[in-house]
C-alpha cells in the first residue's frame, strides 16, 4: 500500500508501511512480509507491533441487516521497538491464515463485495495507531476448489457472496461468521428451485460442504429451505463426484418433498436437514446460512462473464471503526 504517518507521533513522526511477499492465499497458509517504518524527526518508542485481518461481515439485528469490519485474528509481532530518528527499520513476520478465513477471489476472480484485509497497528503508549491495511487475496483449496468446480459443471450461475455472523447448526466452527455462495439453479429446476447456497467450513483435516435449497412453492406443495452437509477428508474430496452428490441432493428435494438422504458414499459423509432445519436428531437449527452468498464455481466457468469488482475499495480506504 503507501506510507502512512503515525498520528499519534504528530508532525515529525514516523511513518510505516506494511509490504506483502505475496498477497495471494489459501485458508491455512501462512503469508509473510515486512513492517517497514521510517524514522522520523526524534526517537520513538514502539511498544507494540500488531498485525490482524480483517473483512466485512454482515449482521442481522432484527428485521435489520448492518455491515462492518470484523476482525478475526490478531498477531503481535513485535515489542518494545525503538526507531531512531531518520532511520529505517524493517520488522519481519509471519501470520496464519485462518482455515474459515473466506474465499475473496476463484479462477482468478475477485468476488464481488468479497474482502479480506492485513492491518497493522502501532501501539504507542497504550494508544493504537492503525498505519496500514493491505489487500489479501485468498483463493480456494484444491478441496473446495473441486466442489465449486462441480457447480460450473452442473451450470449453475453465481449471484453473489458476502459473510454473516454467526453459526451453523452441527457444524464446529472456530471463528464467529461463515461465507455464503449463492447460485441461481440449472434451467431444469426452473420454477422449482428459487437458489441455492454453497458454504464451507474447513479446518486442517476436514472439508465441511453446507448447502441450502430455497424450493418455491407451487399450487399442490409448500415451499421453504432445504438443507445438506456433506463431510470429507481434504484428500477425499479430491476424489468424490462432487456432481453426482449435488445432483442427487437436489433430486430428492425436488422429488421427494424437500427431505435429505443420510448415510456414507465416495468418501464423504452426508448428513439430511428437512425443509423445516431440523436435523436428523431432531435438533433445530438456524434458517440455513442466511440468503446472501458467497462465492461461484472455479474453471467450468461459474464465474465466466461476471463484472469483476473492484476489491471493495473503500473498505480499504475507510478504516476507521465499526469492528465487531
Amino acid at each position: 500500500m503507501f506510507k502512512r504517518m503515525l498520528s499519534a507521533f504528530g508532525v515529525g513522526g514516523p511513518s510505516v508501511d506494511t509490504v506483502l511477499d505475496s498477497p495471494h492465499a489459501t485458508p491455512g497458509q501462512v503469508i509473510t512480509g515486512q513492517v517497514r517504518i521510517q524514522g522520523g524527526s526524534g526517537d520513538v518508542v514502539v511498544d507494540q507491533i500488531v498485525l490482524s485481518l480483517v473483512t466485512r461481515v454482515e449482521v442481522e439485528h432484527g428485521d435489520h441487516e448492518f455491515a462492518g469490519k470484523s476482525e478475526f485474528l490478531r498477531v503481535p509481532v513485535a515489542h518494545g521497538v525503538r526507531v531512531a530518528a531518520n532511520q529505517p527499520l524493517t520488522v519481519p513476520f509471519q501470520v496464519p491464515i485462518p482455515w474459515e478465513t473466506p474465499i475473496t477471489a476463484v479462477g482468478g476472480h475477485q468476488l464481488p463485495g468479497m474482502t479480506v484485509g492485513l492491518r497493522t497497528e502501532l501501539v504507542i503508549a497504550g494508544a493504537p495507531d492503525k498505519g496500514d491495511l493491505d489487500p489479501v487475496v485468498v483463493s480456494p483449496l484444491p478441496s473446495q476448489d473441486r466442489v465449486l468446480d462441480a457447480f460450473g459443471q452442473l451450470g449453475f450461475q453465481f449471484r453473489g457472496a458476502d459473510v454473516e455472523a454467526g453459526r451453523i447448526h452441527g457444524v464446529h466452527q472456530e471463528l464467529g461468521f461463515y461465507q455464503e455462495i449463492e447460485f441461481f439453479p440449472p434451467a431444469q429446476y426452473a420454477g422449482r428451485l428459487n437458489q441455492v447456497e454453497l458454504t464451507f467450513v474447513t479446518s486442517p483435516h476436514e472439508l465441511v460442504v453446507v448447502l441450502e435449497a430455497d424450493k418455491r412453492g407451487g399450487a399442490f406443495s409448500s415451499g421453504g429451505d432445504s438443507f445438506g452437509r456433506f463431510h470429507a477428508s481434504h484428500q477425499d474430496a479430491l476424489r468424490t463426484d462432487w456432481a453426482s452428490a449435488i445432483t442427487g441432493w437436489l433430486a430428492q428435494i425436488v422429488e421427494r418433498g424437500g427431505h435429505s438422504a443420510f448415510g456414507h458414499q465416495q468418501g464423504y459423509q452426508q448428513h439430511g436437514y428437512d425443509q423445516h432445519g431440523y436435523d436428523q436428531h431432531g435438533h433445530h437449527g438456524r434458517r440455513g446460512p442466511g440468503m446472501g452468498g458467497v462465492v461461484a464455481g472455479a474453471a467450468a466457468g461459474v464465474v465466466g462473464g461476471m463484472v469483476l469488482g473492484e476489491v471493495a475499495e473503500d473498505f480499504f480506504e475507510d478504516d476507521g471503526g465499526g469492528e465487531e
